[in-house]
């Protein structure tokens, strides 16, 4: 599969996951922390599942949520690029069966002069293909 063929691919969604975290440069923010949205798809065949009806033959919803509480309820990063890196990262080395995440992190509440309904930032990574070695 070519890098970017998975964009069309089966995928599961997750949205709107809500959690308090202690993320960004202020000092406020590392000690009153915020409240955080996630957004995750995770692209990977869900062909078998489906004629199946098994578990076992997709990745549970739940495990991928368990992933994004645990790094945004945990260390305190800097940047929400960090923070998205990071659940990209676990969901791809953990189910080797996802071949492309893509992680929306969101800060509804931002002090700036302005009206608005969040920042955030957007960032899809998808598994490097392994090279083979010519005959």
């Amino acid at each position: 599969m070519g890098e970017r063929e998975w964009i069309h691919k089966d995928k599961l969604i997750l949205r709107g996951l809500q959690f308090h975290g202690f993320h960004g440069v202020k000092d406020e923010e590392k000690k009153l922390g915020q409240k955080f949205v996630v957004d995750v798809d995770a692209w990977l065949d869900l062909s078998t599942a489906g004629e199946t009806d098994d578990l076992a033959d997709t990745v549970s919803y739940t495990h991928i949520y368990r992933i994004v509480k645990e790094v945004v309820e945990g260390p305190s990063q800097n940047l929400l690029e960090s923070v998205a890196h990071l659940i990209a990262n676990k969901t791809l080395l953990k189910f080797p069966q996802v071949s492309a995440v893509r992680v929306k992190v969101e800060k509804p509440h931002v002090a700036v002069l302005g009206v608005i309904d969040y920042l955030g930032i957007e960032i899809c990574r998808h598994r490097k293909l392994e090279k083979t070695e010519p005959l």
